[in-house]
């Protein structure tokens, strides 16, 4: 699994124990279908537990709660994700001081200024 989308997966259900299926597919940038296979998979690793709502009108709706290995795997991702996207941030002056030099060597784009 993508270190973001396991990011993402594990922060929204964190935050949001009762988000749907549908919403961790828009929040995270994947389909319904592989929001599907992460949960299988986060569920097979012992990291999520899976409840159907009690009291829920539609039994379709599931809870998904985080477990004590949940919240360590939860702790581990964001430490390499935030470590990631330092080291992105880290590089994107050096990348645009070259896109820029880029732009003056080819005579500059309309609309664009430096």
């Amino acid at each position: 699994m993508n270190e973001a989308i396991h990011y993402h997966i594990l922060k929204t259900i964190n935050d949001n124990p009762e988000v749907s299926q549908r919403e961790l597919a828009r929040k995270a940038g994947i389909s319904l279908g592989k929001v599907n296979y992460c949960l299988r998979a986060l569920v097979d690793k012992g990291c999520i537990k899976v409840m159907n709502f009690k009291n829920a009108e539609n039994k379709v709706n599931y809870l998904y709660k985080l477990t004590p290995s949940g919240l360590e795997e939860k702790a581990r991702v964001t430490v390499q994700f935030l470590r990631r996207k330092v080291e992105e941030y880290d590089r994107l002056p050096l990348e645009i001081a070259e896109l820029k030099a880029e732009v003056r060597k080819i005579g500059g784009i309309e609309g664009f200024k430096d």
